[in-house]
């Protein structure tokens, strides 16, 4: 199959979660709606030429907690998504993207003018409420994208978010795999790439394997700054975990169907 044709199923594919959320999210539980985008997402790394294996998956937290990573690429959204729903803090720019930006809006993203010193300050407020109701929020405080191989500091502003409304917080690790067993930097995000750079990567590496890391939560206690230090060595481990098994072990695991 051509890379333009692989790529028009990825843009009939979106159209076809903008009906669902358009046509059925009203009409169903917040759970259905979960399930509905769990699925969508899983087809969506498929199609994308990836499959998703998860590990420690028992550590996993569904509500309540505020869930951290590393971010490498714009799929690490649907490769979160497809483990578990979450909405997530995004860059105020996405909100415009075609299609993705209307999706993520509908599906409760949070989106953060990062020029703003201001906007910061009404995001926190914004993530502390909805953590006390009970829902889980995802952020990645990186700032930035990588390419995978390492981690940049984590940021602790968005951690008050997790002291303020006394919620515990899970970190998650985030590693890209090619054919051979190798850490694959090909969906990275990065630089002056664009979109269409970032996805003819992704397309022309597969087969990928996404890894999710269930790393265990840690308590919110009362310095954001000593949980943002935590959070990342926590993230640290496991991704040094994960490169060095090959093949990779999990304890938890799923294909795209």
């Amino acid at each position: 199959m051509t890379l333009a044709l692989r790529k028009l199923r990825l843009v009939v594919h979106l159209l076809l979660g903008m009906w669902i959320v358009a046509t059925r999210f009203s009409r169903v539980s917040a759970a259905e709606r979960a399930e509905l985008n769990r699925k969508w997402s899983i087809k969506m790394l498929r199609l994308s030429g990836m499959k998703l294996v998860v590990h420690n998956d028992e550590a996993r937290l569904d509500a309540g907690v505020l869930v951290v990573g590393n971010h490498i690429s714009w799929i690490d959204i649907y490769v979160i998504n497809a483990w578990r729903p979450t909405p997530f803090v995004s860059k105020a720019e996405i909100r415009k993207w075609p299609v993705v930006g209307w999706l993520a809006h509908k599906l409760d993203t949070v989106f953060v003018q990062r020029e703003k010193r201001s906007d910061a300050k009404r995001i926190m407020h914004e993530l502390a409420d909805r953590l006390v109701k009970g829902e889980k929020m995802c952020v990645f405080p990186e700032g930035t994208t990588t390419d995978g191989t390492s981690l940049l500091p984590f940021h602790a502003n968005m951690f008050q978010a997790a002291v303020s409304a006394s919620v515990p917080i899970q970190p998650i690790c985030l590693m890209y795999e090619d054919a051979t067993g190798r850490l694959s930097t090909a969906p990275a995000y990065i630089g002056d790439m664009s979109l269409n750079d970032s996805l003819n990567a992704c397309l022309r590496a597969e087969p990928l394997t996404a890894h999710l890391y269930v790393c265990n939560p840690l308590a919110s206690g009362a310095d954001r700054r000593l949980l943002a230090s935590e959070a990342q060595a926590s993230v640290q481990a496991a991704l040094d975990r994960m490169r060095g098994a090959v093949p990779v072990t999990s304890s938890s695991s799923s294909s795209p169907a």
